[in-house]
């Protein structure tokens, strides 16, 4: 334990990381015991849960349904986003008895705690690409703007919201994991062997993100893609890692099935992976739709962002990989979004917010860095304070019903 705690590994910007977080646990913790609005758990979440529990107790992928029919399959969510959202539920099935069966603000806590947990562990992720990207500061800023989001407390709370907190943690995770792996293929060693906790990563991640939502198969290609441009000369060795991380989560996947392969291949071909409609680009109300969610997402995007991308086009000191990368995820995600206005689209909006994040933290800390930090600091941590004041003010408001 000594190794682990030592000053290097958790000094200063460990805690303070971990103080934003706890702030960020308690905030979701509010809107879970306040309740959602009404008096009990909305039907779909009932609907989830009893879903989940059906799967758990008879190792059936469509114990569900009367028949392994096509309504028995989701289009949108793989069997594992049932049985993460029910798994507390079912770790705690034998404190209830008929006489006296879990209330609702029981449920409600046990049907947030996956999506609480997935909320954690995004913003502890956020904060360490952002700062090994751009130092500490830029790790501040984007876990501030994680911390004080709308829109993720209320994912993570499961506020009026899908829970697609997994589905974010996971596009996060196996983006920056990608971009990881493909770095360490520099470094003389055996390739496959010395990589092999990432790749296991990175199968994880896309097993969490494709499972939670079949249309977020794109980060497949799309981590390629950044793997290939990471290792122009090792990029044989860069496909066979994808691949293997691939295989990985096709065998997480499969597991979710419960090793059955009809129900794997049924699944499969009821999966809707790929939704994108080009009439809907040509649409106003799809712009206006997502413009509005991306506001309600952050208030502090409405300033941020289109100072970020001001300064990244116009400042040629903030054109480099760093930032590009989750800009260009970002705009990925909300491309779908805008090609998929129903649900898939509102997923697709939530995964591309903590990219978004660490694109603003690192023009923020750029920013820092020159000779106008004063200007900068005060302007960064305006924005901050604001930023949280109004989420603060609003979840009292929400949590008041």
């Amino acid at each position: 334990m000594g190794r682990l705690f030592r000053r290097e590994r958790f000094g200063r910007p460990q805690v303070l990381a971990s103080l934003l977080l706890l702030v960020f646990l308690a905030q979701c913790s509010w809107l879970v015991v306040r309740g959602a609005p009404g008096s009990s758990l909305d039907l779909v979440e009932l609907n989830r849960l009893a879903r989940g529990m059906m799967m758990w107790k008879n190792r059936n992928p469509v114990a569900a349904s009367d028949s392994p029919s096509d309504g028995a399959f989701d289009p949108n969510h793989s069997p594992l986003w049932y049985l993460i959202e029910s798994a507390p539920l079912l770790a705690t099935s034998g404190l209830w008895s008929s006489t006296r069966p879990p209330t609702v603000r029981e449920l409600r806590l046990l049907a947030a705690l996956p999506q609480l947990a997935f909320g954690l562990l995004l913003g502890a992720s956020i904060w360490y690409v952002a700062r090994r990207l751009f130092g500490n500061a830029g790790g501040y800023v984007a876990l501030a703007l994680h911390c004080f989001s709308p829109a993720i407390i209320r994912g993570s709370a499961i506020w009026s919201a899908e829970p697609e907190m997994g589905a974010a943690w996971g596009a996060f995770g196996a983006m920056f994991t990608a971009i990881a792996v493909a770095h360490t293929l520099y470094a003389p060693r055996e390739v496959i062997l010395w990589n092999w906790r990432r790749i296991v990563l990175l199968g994880l991640s896309l097993a969490l993100a494709i499972g939670s939502q079949f249309s977020l198969i794109i980060v497949l290609p799309a981590a390629l893609a950044f793997m290939l441009y990471l290792a122009p000369g090792r990029r044989i060795a860069a496909t066979i890692i994808w691949a293997v991380a691939c295989t990985i989560a096709a065998l997480l996947l499969f597991a979710a099935y419960f090793f059955q392969p009809r129900a794997f291949e049924q699944g499969m071909a009821h999966a809707s992976l790929f939704t994108f409609s080009w009439k809907a680009l040509a649409m106003p109300q799809a712009w206006h739709q997502v413009l509005a969610q991306l506001g309600q997402s952050s208030p502090a995007l409405v300033i941020a962002l289109p100072i970020g991308l001001i300064a990244y086009f116009c400042w040629s000191r903030a054109r480099y990989f760093g930032n590009t990368a989750p800009l260009l995820i970002a705009v990925l995600c909300l491309a779908m979004a805008l090609g998929s206005p129903h649900y898939p689209g509102l997923g697709f909006q939530l995964v591309a917010v903590p990219f978004l994040f660490v694109f603003i933290a690192g023009i923020a800390a750029d920013w820092l860095e020159t000779r106008h930090r004063e200007i900068a600091l005060a302007a960064v941590w305006g924005l901050l304070l604001a930023n949280s004041a109004w989420n603060l003010w609003e979840l009292l408001r929400a949590g008041r019903g």
